[in-house]
């Protein structure tokens, strides 16, 4: 695929938010309510990784127009379509570093949207090899620390700022997903810095891993909207 055989999508009036690392139903319902875009399940070693049967009761009590991403990191590519088809995933997000080839090679497999990792050390450097072309590949770019080797999930924010410029140029390409450390309490700084298509938060809204807080899961969404109405998405990075 070539940086003309896709369009990239509009942004969305405001920022939308993914509740990631669901692992019960009704932490699922909650996302719902809260007007959340996505939901994910993690299907690597991680304190929230989940089975194909719970990931399936957790995108049904999700419920219809949220969608559904299924997290891997490794694998080979025909195990990884054929789970996120099981479990009706609408997105497969995949962690590591995976090249162009991968995606190319997933997207002939599985019929929803690939996400790829694009990870940044905490100083807000990106660390992740062919991020240029994974942006042309893949239909988002999740931003997301790299810590001690771990690619995702660790609940660390990086230097925004200092990310600005490689955010403008991804998004010239494909959608942009903030991740890493993300709270009700830093993310409307978040959004403008970097004003993200969408924002996802796990363990800034957890009452322990993997089981999430929903007075904080309330608290996150009503700070993204408040960043919004306020022109986070709009304003220049500080």
């Amino acid at each position: 695929m070539t940086s003309n055989d896709r369009t990239p999508p509009p942004q969305a009036d405001s920022t939308l938010i993914k509740f990631c690392g669901i692992t019960r139903t009704e932490d699922a319902t909650a996302a719902a309510r809260l007007g959340a875009s996505y939901v994910g399940a993690i299907f690597t070693t991680s304190p929230r990784q989940v089975n194909e049967a719970t990931a399936r009761s957790v995108f049904s009590a999700a419920g219809s127009g949220i969608g559904k991403v299924a997290v891997f990191a490794g694998g080979a590519i025909e195990n990884i379509a054929a789970a996120a088809a099981r479990v009706a995933a609408d997105v497969v997000q995949l962690h590591g570093d995976v090249g162009p080839a991968a995606i190319e090679a997933l997207r002939a497999r599985f019929a929803g949207k690939i996400w790829a990792v694009g990870s940044v050390d905490p100083d807000g450097v990106p660390v992740s090899p062919h991020l240029d072309e994974l942006a042309r590949e893949a239909d988002a770019i999740v931003f997301d620390t790299r810590v001690s080797g771990k690619t995702g999930g660790t609940g660390i924010p990086f230097h925004w700022t200092r990310l600005a410029d490689t955010v403008e140029r991804v998004r010239a390409e494909s959608t942009v997903v903030l991740a890493g450390g993300l709270d009700a309490g830093n993310v409307a700084s978040a959004i403008r810095a970097l004003q993200p298509d969408v924002v996802d938060v796990s363990s800034g809204v957890e009452a322990s891993p993997g089981i999430k807080d929903h007075s904080r899961m309330l608290a996150f969404a009503e700070a993204v909207r408040a960043a919004s109405i306020d022109g986070g998405r709009s304003t220049s990075p500080s």
